[in-house]
């Protein structure tokens, strides 16, 4: 009998960690950035981050994602089992100071799987004609 409920308690826990980790062509996270708007007289510009990444669950999500302009870190969001993301691909904007060129990172990580590496973008300061 005892070897019925260990065998039985090992395949349930099996079972639920296959589950947890999604499909078997579960990935790494991704992130995707797109300028949203030219930046303003004063430099200020908006950046959209979009971050796709299939298996977002309790036990296998995007762990978080960081934004960095000239290697300084302007934005991080965490996330967690209680805090996951609402969907598979998520969007996070953020404000950036573009009074001269800018070279922006964003990089996110699931937390089983990685990175696929960080993405850039070179946002320019706005153009002014005198």
């Amino acid at each position: 009998m005892r070897i019925h409920i260990k065998a039985g308690c090992t395949g349930f826990l099996a079972g639920i960690i296959l589950l947890a980790a999604g499909p078997a062509q579960a990935n790494k996270s991704s992130v995707a950035l797109e300028q949203l708007s030219h930046a303003t007289e004063d430099g200020k510009a908006v950046l959209k981050c979009t971050v796709t990444h299939s298996g977002n669950n309790f036990l296998h999500h995007t762990e978080w994602l960081r934004v960095s302009a000239n290697g300084k870190e302007i934005a991080r969001f965490e996330f967690s089992w209680r805090n996951k993301p609402e969907s598979a691909a998520f969007i996070r904007e953020v404000p950036v100071d573009a009074a001269a060129p800018v070279l922006v990172e964003a990089e996110a990580s699931c937390n089983l799987h990685g990175s696929k590496g960080p993405a850039q973008i070179t946002i320019m300061p706005p153009v002014t004609t005198k």
